[in-house]
């Protein structure tokens, strides 16, 4: 080295090299590593899953309700968790049911989101009673909140079933679409453990009900209710469940229930509950267009058809009477409909159905349980 010059301090070619390749590939690096730490933690949440189900699983087993999920894989990698059942039983003593394949699934980032859906055919027995279901597509949702829940649905196309054992032969049904809705009723869930429902029927066919209505249009259906003390059911036996209720004084509020089958149709609003001796009690504002012939056409089996259809005209000119007396249909209310008429209040005390003051004989309500 001569003398005098200054040491040669920019770093070698080589060194810099290595370190720029390094720098190159830390982003995959890092990327690796965080794929392999979501993985884990995928797994690790799958078994927490498998774990919790089998300890929820074994409580239900102890109070005597059994649940069996054929064939149970967990899967879903690497965003949801996926549950699959070749089958699902239900059992306990009072009864149970069977049902075809279903899955549920919540994806990673919103665990308390579930969707479901089912496959049929649908079998349930209880007591005496024994129905069977199928359609063409069945599916719900499940919107989970801390001490309750936000919203619950289950939507089904093209129901159609079968119910043997409560009356004389086997009472047929089915519908285009069906759809249930429940949701914590604003307010009221935490103090009343208040509970809406909403519930659409469309194109429902029910040919028992067609010789005593006199058509065989299909039945269009819509219910808004509210279920007082909803919150103490549980999936107990009917009757305990039943008596449970009853005593915490539930209820259920109809706000609003319509049915139309054709010209007959009905509207009505009320509430109603169980006595103690277990039969429904209640009352109901009731509005109906077509009843003089609905009446006209159940009398003309009974007494023929001229005094049956004298009878239903009776009616009818009783209950235009009322539709003048009417205040609501007076007023000219948005929500009156002109073709609807009032007919007196329907009671439901002391295992007798009663309009206005009068009992309709050979109608009797039996206890429920």
């Amino acid at each position: 080295m001569a003398q005098g010059s200054e040491p040669n301090t920019e770093p070698s070619p080589a060194k810099g090299r290595r370190r720029s390749r390094i720098g190159l590939f830390l982003p995959y690096i890092l990327l690796l590593l965080l794929a392999l730490l979501w993985s884990a933690g995928w797994f690790w949440i799958r078994g927490k899953a498998a774990s919790e189900m089998d300890a929820w699983l074994g409580r239900e087993a102890a109070a005597g309700r059994n649940w069996t999920c054929a064939d149970r894989t967990i899967t879903g990698f690497p965003f949801r968790i996926e549950l699959r059942c070749a089958s699902l039983k239900f059992a306990r003593s009072d009864g149970g049911f069977t049902l075809g394949p279903i899955t549920a699934l919540v994806q990673i980032y919103q665990p308390r989101h579930a969707i479901f859906e089912a496959t049929g055919p649908f079998h349930v027995e209880q007591g005496n009673l024994a129905g069977d279901v199928n359609w063409s597509s069945l599916e719900g949702s499940f919107h989970g909140a801390s001490g309750g829940f936000v919203r619950a649905s289950v939507v089904v196309d093209g129901p159609k079933g079968s119910v043997r054992g409560g009356l004389p032969g086997q009472v047929d049904f089915a519908a285009k679409h069906l759809e249930m809705h429940a949701r914590p009723t604003p307010g009221r869930f935490e103090s009343d453990g208040a509970v809406d429902l909403n519930l659409r029927l469309t194109d429902g066919v029910f040919p028992m009900l067609d010789p005593l209505v006199g058509n065989a249009d299909p039945i269009g259906a819509s219910l808004d209710a509210t279920l007082e003390r909803a919150t103490v059911l549980r999936t107990r036996a009917v009757e305990r469940e039943l008596e449970a209720w009853r005593l915490a004084e539930g209820q259920l509020d109809v706000t609003s229930l319509s049915l139309i089958k054709g010209n007959r149709r009905v509207q009505a609003k009320g509430e109603v509950g169980l006595d103690e001796a277990h039969r429904p009690e209640g009352q109901f504002d009731v509005r109906a267009a077509g009843l003089g012939d609905l009446v006209a056409q159940v009398m003309g089996k009974r007494l023929g058809n001229d005094k049956g259809g004298l009878i239903g005209n009776l009616v009818a000119q009783f209950l235009g009477g009322m539709k003048r007396r009417d205040p609501e249909a007076e007023s000219g209310a948005a929500t009156a409909d002109p073709a609807l008429q009032p007919i007196p209040t329907v009671k439901l005390a002391g295992g007798r159905l009663m309009l206005g003051p009068f009992a309709i004989p050979n109608v009797a309500l039996p206890p429920l349980y």
